[in-house]
């Protein structure tokens, strides 16, 4: 599979990731950096987008019920050179079904999650993940 975006910015103004029918602001100012997510913001959402879409990939193939999932990713960078050097996440799935096996799911997600697997090889991946009744 080949995946493109399309990003333009004007000078002294924040920019735009066009992806598909989407249009995704980011800042690239110091006049909205409290209010625009910032390119290491959008890394960390692609990771956490990744782990979301295989929660739903994985609950139809291990056949488990879920009613949502919420993700929270921090990542730590390292200043020399700059780069992440920690990617922490915690996912909460809702769920009342009891075939909802996580060990398996995070083994799944850890295995076989593109955006997952990229980041796993340049830093270092930290998670947990906890089932909640709804």
């Amino acid at each position: 599979m080949d995946y493109q975006i399309k990003a333009s910015s004007i000078s002294n103004n924040d920019a735009v990731v066009h992806i598909k029918q989407s249009n995704i602001d980011f800042g690239t100012t110091s006049n909205t950096a409290e209010t625009l997510p910032n390119p290491a913001e959008l890394f960390l959402s692609a990771f956490g987008a990744c782990i979301l879409k295989n929660v739903e990939r994985f609950s139809t193939l291990l056949k488990f019920r879920y009613s949502s999932a919420f993700i929270t990713v921090s990542g730590t960078r390292q200043e020399v050179p700059p780069k992440m050097d920690i990617i922490e996440y915690q996912l909460t799935i809702y769920s009342n079904d009891d075939t909802l096996n996580k060990d398996l799911l995070k083994k799944n997600i850890e295995k076989f999650g593109t955006i997952f697997n990229t980041v796993n090889a340049s830093c270092s991946v930290i998670g947990v993940i906890l089932v909640k009744k709804e």
